[in-house]
């Protein structure tokens, strides 16, 4: 028997519906994405001890500073090792808490990239050269600058901590996905449950999830049935129904009773390491927009290390060298492009993670930039659009009899049959809470039809063939059902046709609110299909799809795609990412649609981790929310230094306004804040299939 819905050949029924498989996980060697994240974790570790204990060292570098003093009007003690104070302190502060620019300085010389670590660098050493010729009255002039070094480095910190801070919390997607894991699992062994860790279980082994526990490991049920909470990994908050035969997948909890598991796939193998794996390639893949920002960081360094130079000679010009080193030092501090380079690895990493939360698996980041621009969206109708597998779509009794007679007589006839049309026969009858009565001398007849005795009538169902043995004539609805591509089965029972059956690959019901609101958004919906130009002009009338691609083969789906770009469309293909590999590679934004545990379908760029195909929807929004935070990021972090960096170097100096130096670093550390608090605002989006949708339905209904 073929899986899918291919045939049907003891009704003698066949369709053209592609037969639909997954992949297997993708194996995968060495350490498991979810380590190894720890990096960011680190990093504010580091800058917060730094932080802290530079503040303390600062307090005395100030208050014994002479500068400072005369600047508050308080008098220092006159014994001789106050004036040391500062300078020894603040050596501490250069050496200890100034390890951090300096040593990301030393790297971008070696990799010839300079940048923002190169230009605190500069802006501290400075100082500290300057500082140092005062106190040893090397220099003719007072640079005692050991308070603005302190304050300097102490705000540079903390402007670091927050970055840090910053980026461990948007990477904090994989420590989730980790977190999903139970600490131990209830092996069966003989009859009895052993407590051991996940990391020990093995393919083949069964465990007891008891209700409120997580599955430690993908498998496959074989005793009991509960509602499962898959958010986490797929986006959909109503928990789904699981029974003997489903897969599960390890993270996921069982909300209501207990499950006997049998572990098909463990540590790199499971699903939720393969989410870990996109979300972190995802997050360190490049991007038009990252490349914008790095080049523009890289020229922001040149205008701010030549703004500096400039100062110093204008200044030095002006017959005031001190005050030609304290502008220097304030526009190296001030211009740093500190801000640029965080305003888009944030966004990215809080959009990736946001994603994964909301069972949006995003591979290139260039796919969800391209997004945002797509203009038509073309769907595979088999498991995409609809569901991939048959159901009763409509019941046509005799008049002697109800539609309850005959959906129950086809269902009791059918209740011991393993095909799929069989189990959508008798799925209807029990959607309807019909008595389904046990059937006696059951027989299935290769391309004709099964037959079996309930209440002791005779009962046949079948497709055309098994009428003409029976000479039996067609119900006068089965042309018109024929002409919509249906899968038609009439229903005899004692040799009189009582009713018939029409059977079709069911439409998704969320996919007319999909196909709605991507119509409302300005996007052309187009469906392609292997099936008959019937079944697919039947879908995409129920669906108002604009444009149909009837009997395409899997391997020409892609010049569907390449027919549709070359009218000037950029196109996002939704498919399986199996039999549409060559078209969601050929697209503009490839994106495989139901992938379940198979998460690692090479040929698209993003992947929904669940079948709601409005998960499209949340892919563009959050493409385009996106987007917007890169703009805003962006033209602050560069319009920032722009404005600032006058400022800075003193072009209001006539009219007596000159920026310290301490306020330029705050201001530095000012503008990464707000880079980073309005990238945080995109923590603040449901990008949940449902939400999308409604906020486009109603967004655009209020504008009418």
């Amino acid at each position: 028997m073929v899986g899918g819905m291919e045939q049907h050949d003891q009704h003698g029924n066949t369709t053209d519906h592609p037969d639909h498989t997954h992949p297997a996980h993708a194996g995968h060697s060495g350490h498991s994405a979810m380590g190894g994240h720890a990096g960011h974790g680190d990093h504010v570790a580091v800058f917060r001890r730094l932080f802290w204990i530079t503040l303390v060292l600062a307090i005395p570098t100030v208050v014994f500073s002479g500068m400072f003093a005369d600047l508050i009007g308080y008098s220092l003690p006159a014994a001789g090792w106050v004036r040391w104070v500062s300078p020894v302190i603040g050596t501490v502060i250069y050496l200890w808490g100034g390890r951090p620019f300096l040593g990301g300085a030393v790297g971008e010389i070696r990799s010839r990239a300079p940048g923002m670590m190169l230009l605190i660098a500069l802006a501290i050493t400075v100082a500290f050269v300057a500082s140092w010729g005062s106190t040893l009255h090397l220099l003719d002039h007072e640079l005692d600058f050991w308070w603005e070094l302190a304050l300097l480095v102490v705000i540079m910190l903390l402007g670091h901590w927050i970055e840090m801070r910053s980026l461990a919390q948007a990477t904090s997607a994989l420590d989730s996905l980790a977190a999903l894991l139970p600490d131990s699992a209830e092996k069966v062994v003989d009859g009895q449950t052993v407590s051991v860790a996940p990391a020990d279980l093995v393919v083949g082994d069964v465990v007891l999830v008891r209700p409120g526990g997580s599955i430690p490991a993908d498998g496959v049920v074989l005793d009991g049935s509960a509602n499962l909470d898959e958010s986490m990994v797929t986006g959909e908050s109503t928990p789904v129904t699981r029974g003997v035969g489903d897969s599960v997948v390890a993270g996921t909890v069982a909300t209501d009773s207990g499950l006997r598991i049998e572990v098909s796939a463990i540590g790199d193998d499971t699903a939720l390491a393969g989410i870990g794996r996109l979300v972190a390639e995802a997050q360190a893949s490049s991007s038009r927009a990252q490349r914008l920002a790095d080049t523009a960081a890289g020229w922001l360094f040149w205008f701010a290390l030549g703004s500096a130079v400039l100062t110093a000679i204008a200044w030095v010009a002006l017959g005031m060298p001190d005050d030609a080193v304290v502008r220097t030092i304030t526009v190296l501090v001030i211009a740093c492009p500190h801000a640029l380079g965080l305003a888009i690895p944030l966004v990215v990493a809080i959009a990736t993670e946001r994603a994964a939360r909301g069972g949006v698996l995003i591979k290139d980041r260039l796919a969800l930039e391209s997004m945002r621009t797509v203009d038509a969206v073309l769907f595979d109708k088999t498991g995409t659009l609809t569901k991939g597998e048959p159901a009763v779509t409509a019941v046509e009794p005799t008049p002697d009899h109800s539609t309850d007679d005959v959906l129950t007589a086809a269902a009791s006839a059918e209740s011991g049959s393993e095909h799929p049309l069989a189990r959508a026969i008798v799925q209807a009858a029990r959607s309807e809470e019909l008595n389904i009565a046990p059937a006696q001398d059951f027989s299935s007849s290769p391309a004709v039809g099964v037959t079996a005795t309930v209440n002791g009538h005779e009962i046949h169902v079948g497709g055309p063939r098994m009428l003409d043995e029976m000479r039996l004539d067609e119900l006068a609805v089965a042309d018109d059902w024929r002409e919509q591509g249906a899968i038609i089965l009439h229903v005899v029972a004692d040799g009189t046709v009582i009713g018939a059956l029409r059977l079709a690959d069911e439409v998704r019901p969320e996919s007319r609110q999909a196909v709605d609101a991507l119509h409302r958004l300005g996007v052309q919906v187009v469906m392609v299909t292997g099936d008959a130009q019937a079944v697919a002009d039947s879908v995409a009338a129920e669906l108002d799809i604009d444009r149909v691609y009837a009997g395409v083969r899997p391997e020409d789906k892609s010049a569907t795609v390449s027919e549709l770009q070359r009218e000037g469309h950029r196109v996002a293909m939704v498919g399986d990412g199996v039999n549409d590999a060559p078209a969601l590679a050929q697209a503009d934004v490839g994106i495989a649609i139901g992938a379940g545990t198979d998460v690692a379908v090479a040929s698209a760029g993003v992947i929904l981790a669940s079948s709601d195909p409005r998960s499209v929807l949340s892919v563009i929004e959050l493409s385009r929310a996106g987007y917007r935070k890169m703009q805003q990021n962006l033209w602050w972090a560069a319009g920032y230094n722009l404005i600032s960096v006058p400022l800075a170097a003193g072009v209001l100096a006539p009219i007596g306004f000159v920026l310290p130096m301490s306020v330029g670093a705050i201001l530095m550390s000012a503008s990464t804040v707000v880079v980073a608090l309005n990238a945080q605002l995109l923590r603040r989006l449901d990008i949940s299939p449902e939400a999308s949708t409604r906020r486009i339905l109603q967004q655009r209904t209020e504008n009418g």
